[in-house]
């Protein structure tokens, strides 16, 4: 197969990747804040997507350190991708009236 388009497999397996781990941790800290037992809530979600991860990364790196690493970019991009989108602003907050209020 071409190599070009194997490393682009393994950049968007590391995006798939990185969309697991991170959304999912997203969503375990929006059930974790409401559980009476949330650090259950958060350890069996770290052992589940560390699971997933470190499969997803050891199956498709194949033992070839470029592939590994195209799959690790794919894996950050998706954590600013994921990051971006889950991010919500506090409501009636002003940076610029932050920044002028820390001003000597």
């Amino acid at each position: 197969m071409n190599e070009m388009l194997i490393l682009s497999l393994a950049w968007l397996a590391g995006g798939l990747l990185g969309v697991i781990f991170f959304g999912g941790l997203w969503w375990t800290v929006r059930r974790a804040v409401l559980s009476p037992r949330p650090a259950l809530w958060f350890f069996g979600s770290l052992l589940l997507r560390m699971s997933i991860v470190l499969a997803g990364f050891y199956f498709f790196g194949s033992g070839h350190w470029e592939r590994f690493l195209v799959c690790l970019l794919g894996f950050v991009i998706a954590r600013l991708v994921v990051t971006r989108l889950t991010h919500t602003p506090i409501k009636g907050s002003n940076s610029a009236a932050q920044e002028a209020s820390h001003a000597p």
